[in-house]
């Protein structure tokens, strides 16, 4: 049973990424790449991307209708690796409930609060321990019958103070503190402090790798971090040479062509496969966008080749490119061109804005984009008075603003009252009292967990 409901999850997922600070055909080849391995082979493919997406990217997605792929920038394996959202009881609730639990997840069972909040688990040995407490010193319990102590509310036998992580906390960052502690079994919770799963000390210590394609690049500095502890399968590039030792044989196509996307239609026309007019559009605008419209010394006769195979794919009726040929769209895909900071700084700290309540604190966390961190020069001060009335308006205990480049893949962090905890912030301090955070494009799954981790009383 135990092994079961323990086995590693996602084994099979393959992630395909580009490079940090990816282009278009960096976006182009992963998202593309992803589909064929799904369509032709069967695998669970999911195409990603190791940095945040440019603006001209972003025009070309907008106009074919398509997501962008999930942000991937660490392959450091992350507690929602080895997470199981198990069964739960509430408090209240009897013993009796807890063990039925207990018994099919060998060994847990989480009680958690009717908010969604932890409250304790109810595992073997907190059972144990429960009963030699009311037992040993209450010789009038000896009689009490099983039944009978399987009646009792669940919060007498749960283990209290167990830690608490996020999801996308790295192992790595925390597996030296958790081997010094007693606990086999961590909490999983959320940013707003509420169960997501449970996470056992043995699949901690020996978490899965997970499974990563590179295309558009093959050497490990332009890669996503730690990619060394990830299961490299495969590389697909146009790119001179500089590619990571392996445990293990891989595939290694390295070829000289234009473009990723070159590569990766040239496998879907040979498979006999025909690309979804989204998809062949946004092939195509990777070539085009590499080979600067088919005119840069580095395009071949490949790439022009495959580029007449991707216009009849793409621009058919019905298709967001039906009234578009290569020159036209070509010119529309350099055209797009990165924003500016030049909105008004209320806007800024509003437009995308979450609201997070942990730790004792309730507090907001922006982001915007921009081409160049140092444009905000004179903006700081604009921005903190507009964080104060977000703060107002909101009740908040502190704010904070992530001004991010996304040409560079870095951002500039405006904090606003920040708690004496965010002082540890990993980043390097600047005149203005900014922070610039080398590296640091997603909210979500770079910035927040550091900051959770630090505020966790």
């Amino acid at each position: 049973m135990e092994k079961g409901i323990y086995q590693k999850k996602s084994s099979d997922r393959i992630y395909v990424t580009g490079h940090i600070n990816p282009d278009t055909d960096s976006i182009a080849s992963a998202i593309g790449y992803a589909w064929l391995l799904n369509e032709r082979d069967g695998q669970p493919t999911v195409a990603s991307r190791a940095g945040a997406i440019n603006m001209q990217t972003s025009f070309v997605l907008k106009t074919l209708g398509i997501e962008p792929p999930m942000l991937l920038t660490d392959a450091s394996p992350r507690f929602d690796s080895v997470m199981r959202r198990l069964d739960v009881v509430t408090p209240e609730k009897s013993l009796n409930e807890a063990w039925t639990i207990l018994s099919r997840t060998a060994g847990i069972a989480p009680v958690v609060n009717d908010d969604g909040t932890p409250y304790g688990m109810v595992t073997g040995s907190s059972m144990f321990d429960f009963l030699r407490k009311i037992i040993g010193p209450h010789p009038k319990f000896r009689d009490m019958t099983i039944s009978e102590m399987l009646d009792i509310q669940c919060r007498e036998a749960a283990t209290r103070n167990i830690p608490k992580f996020q999801p996308q906390t790295r192992i790595k960052d925390v597996i030296n503190r958790l081997l010094r502690q007693e606990f086999n079994e961590y909490w999983v919770v959320d940013e707003n402090n509420r169960y997501l799963g449970v996470a056992r000390q043995r699949e901690i210590v020996n978490p899965p790798r997970i499974k990563v394609i590179l295309v558009d690049h093959n050497e490990p500095q332009q890669s996503i971090a730690s990619l060394e502890e990830s299961e490299l399968l495969e590389i697909l590039d146009h790119h001179r040479l500089g590619n990571p030792s392996t445990h293990n044989p891989i595939r290694f196509t390295v070829d000289i062509v234009g473009s990723t996307s070159t590569l990766v239609s040239e496998q879907i026309a040979e498979a006999g496969l025909s690309a979804p007019p989204a998809y062949a559009g946004l092939l195509l605008a990777g070539l085009l966008s590499d080979t600067l419209i088919l005119t840069s010394p580095t395009t071949t006769m490949r790439d022009k080749a495959i580029s007449r195979v991707l216009e009849r794919w793409a621009f058919v009726p019905g298709s967001p490119l039906e009234n578009e040929n290569i020159q036209s769209w070509g010119e529309k895909i350099l055209k797009a061109g990165a924003g500016l900071l030049t909105q008004e700084p209320d806007i800024i700290v509003r437009q995308d804005m979450k609201l997070y309540d942990y730790g004792g604190y309730k507090f907001a966390i922006a982001q915007v984009e921009t081409t160049d961190l140092y444009q905000i020069g004179d903006m700081v001060d604009p921005l903190r008075t507009a964080l104060e009335g977000l703060k107002k308006e909101q009740g908040l205990d502190f704010a904070g603003l992530m001004v991010t480049d996304v040409v560079e893949g870095s951002s500039r962090l405006i904090f606003l009252d920040a708690p004496p905890a965010l002082d540890e912030l990993p980043y390097e301090p600047l005149p203005d009292g900014t922070q610039l955070a080398v590296g640091v494009v997603s909210r979500k799954k770079q910035l927040l967990p550091i900051i959770l981790s630090l505020l966790e009383v």
